[in-house]
């Protein structure tokens, strides 16, 4: 019966119907019984376990290591707190996609192109492509540098690496390329062993989590901003949206099992925040009264500073777990931009198909990792400028990706009682507040590299105004808004095809609030990519 109930929804790829084949268990698909006994529930879990835990140990790829790696380096561990208040705007965020996902059985993008028009499905595809191949390009930087602090032979390692993330999709197999893919998020854990070889002092540690604090060390206060603006790019991707909804449908997950991919979203997070201390901690300790404190230079001089603390073992041990965060990241990334790109223009875009079957899906997928791969090995290629770019560029787009997130999230035809509940939009909407502010103070400080920290507190405090203008006017609307939603039997429901949803009505707010979204979004991409362009030759 659920079967049928699946195929008069919006479901766009008949691969996405059927059993959930996960890397650690079954579901099969005419289950529904319910899951009463503990036993039961935990093998349930054990077979939705994936999509949660490999977006966000993806999310603690190269860039993240180099990020988390610079601020223990500079700042000891005085940045910590910063991680505490990432954690619930990546479980709001997150679990806004993976509600999305699971009751619509619609990409991200394709969701975007129906119900906000050509424009914006076609900038989400394009800007995701380019940012995307960017942040694959540092993904192979980071096994480059990998490689060379283990004394292997670059250009081996990059086709050895590039070899693995290919071959790994092109099995035709879900269920083979999630075990592979759940095999290298385990190496993650080789954090924690190299965290208690370098013996932080874990009072300091506890206390730097949850008492902020500024400091401005020799770069001043805008360089601290830039940094702090850095770790929320590398932790909060625009990638992660589309590919945790995307593969939350190619993994079969309905409504009915909404709970338990939370619970496997929850691990994630965890696994991520516990290896981002961890690089904070260990990187602290090691560079503590050396002349390293305070000069980061890549991830390479990372592991050299461990060698130099903690023994050689250490060092090696942070490369190999560098090596692996490189190729999970390599994994999301090209996979999202695959489902996205398939979601668009109506390719078959699924994990369970062969390569014969989706060849457009693969050939994108593969495309990209040949693409980052060639540019990192042509020599003279300027990576580290591209790693800053990717940086800005995620900073940029960043505010429109959660934009859209909260619109969809309130569609009542896309979600129907699975809207945002009042709590979730007012900790959503000032996460974009913030978001917005953060992109903004980035942008100018690109396009002014000695910008104030006086500037900075300016634009921050505009920003801040105007935020709780549209906040006043928002919750003033709301008082004449519909009646609290019903959610009785929402396991049940899906969301309609798309063909037969009515496009949502602008209103004259929204549209100037889209407009003005639109114009900043072409002016500061202009200007980064202009900035980008002058510093590459030179002037």
């Amino acid at each position: 019966m659920e079967t049928n109930v699946e195929r008069r929804s919006a479901v766009l790829d008949e691969a996405h119907i059927g059993d959930i084949r996960g890397a650690l268990g079954t579901i099969k698909v005419d289950d529904t019984a319910p899951r009463l006994k503990l036993s039961t529930k935990l093998k349930t879990l054990l077979a939705i376990i994936g999509p949660g835990l490999i977006v966000m140990v993806g999310d603690n790829d190269a860039g993240a290591f180099a990020t988390y790696g610079q601020a223990g380096q500079d700042y000891g561990t005085k940045l910590l707190w910063t991680l505490l208040l990432l954690i619930p705007v990546l479980y709001i965020n997150q679990e806004m996609v993976l509600r999305l996902g699971a009751v619509t059985g619609v990409g991200h993008a394709r969701l975007i192109l129906e119900r906000f028009g050509k424009f914006w499905g076609a900038f989400s595809v394009i800007d995701l492509f380019i940012l995307n191949a960017l942040t694959l390009v540092t993904e192979f930087i980071g096994i480059t540098l990998a490689a060379g602090y283990l004394g292997l032979p670059k250009v081996p390692a990059v086709v050895l690496a590039s070899a693995i993330i290919v071959a790994a999709a092109f099995t035709g197999s879900f269920r083979t390329f999630e075990r592979i893919a759940v095999i290298f998020c385990a190496g993650s854990l080789l954090l924690i062993p190299i965290y208690l070889m370098s013996h932080p002092r874990a009072t300091q540690m506890a206390h730097d989590f949850v008492v902020p604090s500024m400091p401005a060390g020799d770069g001043g206060m805008a360089t601290l901003m830039l940094l702090i603006i850095g770790i929320v790019g590398t932790t909060v991707a625009p990638w992660q949206l589309f590919f945790q909804q995307s593969y939350v449908i190619d993994k079969r997950i309905t409504p009915r099992f909404i709970r338990y991919e939370k619970v496997d979203l929850g691990i994630g997070i965890i696994v991520v925040m516990v290896g981002a201390a961890a690089m904070m901690g260990f990187t602290a300790v090691a560079f503590a009264n050396t002349t390293g404190f305070g000069n980061y230079t890549d991830s390479a001089g990372l592991a050299a500073g461990l060698a130099a603390h903690a023994g050689e073992i250490a060092g090696s041990l942070f490369a190999v777990a560098l090596l692996d965060a490189s190729i999970v990241g390599a994994f999301a990334v090209s996979l999202a931009t695959a489902y996205a790109v398939g979601d668009v223009l109506g390719l078959k875009h699924s994990l369970h198909r062969g390569v014969k079957q989706a060849k457009g899906f693969y050939a994108i997928y593969a495309g990209l990792i040949g693409l980052s791969a060639t540019i990192v090995l042509i020599p003279g290629s300027p990576l580290g400028l591209l790693t800053a770019g990717v940086q800005t560029l995620a900073g940029v787009l960043l505010p429109s990706a959660s934009v859209f997130l909260l619109l969809l999230c309130n569609d009542r035809a896309v979600l129907g009682p699975w809207v945002n509940g009042r709590l979730v939009n007012l900790f959503a909407s000032a996460v974009v507040g913030v978001l917005v502010t953060l992109s903004v103070v980035l942008t100018a400080a690109v396009l002014f590299p000695d910008i104030s920290t006086g500037a900075i507190l300016k634009i921050m405090a505009g920003c801040g105004a105007a935020g709780l203008a549209a906040a006043g006017y928002a919750l003033a609307r709301r008082r004449t808004a519909n009646a609290p939603t019903d959610r009785t039997g929402r396991e049940a429901w899906r969301m309609p095809p798309l063909a037969t949803l009515e496009r949502p009505t602008m209103s004259t707010a929204r549209r100037i609030g889209m407009g003005a979204l639109r114009l900043y979004l072409v002016v500061a991409m202009g200007l980064v990519i202009i900035k980008i362009v002058q510093v590459a030759l030179g002037h």
